[in-house]
């Protein structure tokens, strides 16, 4: 029998406008929103809808701001009755999966990723760090480029395994710049530098993680109510317990996508979904689809 994936985008995704449409024709949605403006304190909603897009550009604002939008997303598929049988979130986006299947509070995980947006800026300060995606190359050819030049003493990790040929890079800005040069030279079709504000999931945000394991400790991590895959393993989890330590991981640990795609499939899934702003899940999901078939 074939399954439903319902699968959430992570930073990158953000615009500013969105969510306006689904707030304006759906009560479902409004009401995600003004929870989230009664829980964060201030209108996440103005933001979202008028920007300005620097504003929304910030980690501790977009974080909050895609949850928001990809709940009030998912409340309405819900309300009409479309229930997944397995759900997955790129990076930030699996704090949206675990709201969905029932894991976190809406208003709790809102508040949480905005803190967690403030502990990921704040690991690493402004400009020491950078990330850089690589296109068209073996994923072992990355991480040994990196392995080569961090045992030099400079901090640069593969940190987001997107789908086949895309790869993410993270760390010191000098080791990210290092690794692009010895990638381009080692057959890479492209190398792109992103324009980010720290370098997300690289062992360099440590001090964020561990910020994150205080704030989880004051939370209710329950049971997930609907499988959930785990960015850091690419394996399903449902215990509170186990979903917990998975998101402390999450945030100084690579993003395992292209296995996270792989599981779904292997458990059955036919039909993905991607729920919140953008298309990019999409994308990856149809090039992992296509570099596995037979």
């Amino acid at each position: 029998m074939s399954k439903t994936a319902f699968v959430f985008p992570g930073q990158g995704s953000q615009a500013v406008g969105m969510g306006k449409e689904l707030y304006d024709n759906f009560a479902a949605a409004k009401a995600v929103f003004q929870e989230a403006d009664e829980a964060l304190g201030f209108s996440i909603t103005e933001l979202c809808f008028n920007g300005p897009e620097e504003e929304l550009m910030k980690t501790y604002n977009t974080q909050p701001a895609i949850l928001t939008i990809s709940v009030a997303c998912y409340r309405v598929l819900e309300e009409a009755g479309l229930i997944p049988d397995i759900v997955a979130g790129h990076s930030l986006g699996e704090y949206s999966a675990l709201v969905a299947a029932g894991a976190l509070s809406f208003k709790e995980a809102v508040s949480l990723v905005r803190k967690r947006g403030q502990f990921m800026q704040e690991a690493v300060p402004f400009g020491e760090g950078g990330m850089a995606a690589i296109l068209g190359l073996e994923r072992k050819v990355i991480v040994d480029t990196c392995k080569a030049i961090e045992a030099k003493g400079n901090a640069v990790q593969a940190v987001n395994f997107n789908c086949p040929g895309q790869v993410v890079i993270a760390g010191k800005t000098e080791a990210v710049n290092e690794a692009v040069n010895e990638l381009k030279q080692a057959g890479a079709k492209r190398a792109v530098s992103l324009p980010v504000s720290a370098p997300f999931h690289s062992s360099l945000m440590k001090p964020a993680a561990e910020r994150l394991a205080v704030e989880l400790e004051k939370l209710t991590v329950s049971d997930a109510k609907i499988p959930v895959v785990a960015n850091v393993s690419g394996e399903i989890i449902i215990q509170g317990d186990a979903i917990s330590s998975s998101l402390v991981r999450q945030a100084a640990s690579p993003v395992l996508w292209e296995d996270c795609v792989a599981q779904m499939l292997n458990y059955g899934t036919t039909v993905f979904v991607e729920v919140g702003p953008g298309k990019v899940l999409t994308g990856f999901r149809r090039y992992c689809v296509i570099t596995k078939s037979p």
